[in-house]
């Protein structure tokens, strides 16, 4: 499984920007696609996630209603549209996926992951 994340880049704060991940080579029914963030000497931390039935969640405490993640299943991809973005929003975004389709926000959780792309917010 390949997975493809772009769209980072510098923004200002209180901009947008919106992150796109492309997963096509992937066969399952059933699965998860999820951002994660890591910050410089931070742990990843889970951002938002997809699943192939529509549900999503968010890490409520980091995003706060500033994130939005869609998926399309049809093309294997998932975005995540990202609002008024602060200087602790900058990281370097992941993409990665479940392939057992389940709802979780551990790293370990998932099998796959994208090369990783940068978000920098300036104050």
């Amino acid at each position: 499984v390949q997975l493809q994340a772009f769209g980072g880049g510098l923004v200002q704060a209180g901009g947008s920007l919106t992150l796109s991940c492309a997963a096509s080579t992937i066969t399952f029914i059933h699965y998860t696609m999820a951002w994660f963030r890591q910050a410089p000497g931070k742990d990843r931390e889970f951002v938002a996630s997809h699943r192939w039935r529509g549900n999503t969640e968010y890490n409520v405490d980091s995003v706060n209603g500033r994130f939005t993640i869609y998926g399309d299943n049809a093309k294997k991809m998932v975005h995540l549209h990202m609002n008024t973005l602060k200087a602790e929003d900058t990281a370097v975004y992941y993409c990665a996926v479940d392939p057992k389709g389940l709802s979780s926000r551990d790293v370990r959780a998932y099998d796959y992951w994208g090369q990783g792309t940068q978000v920098t917010v300036s104050s």
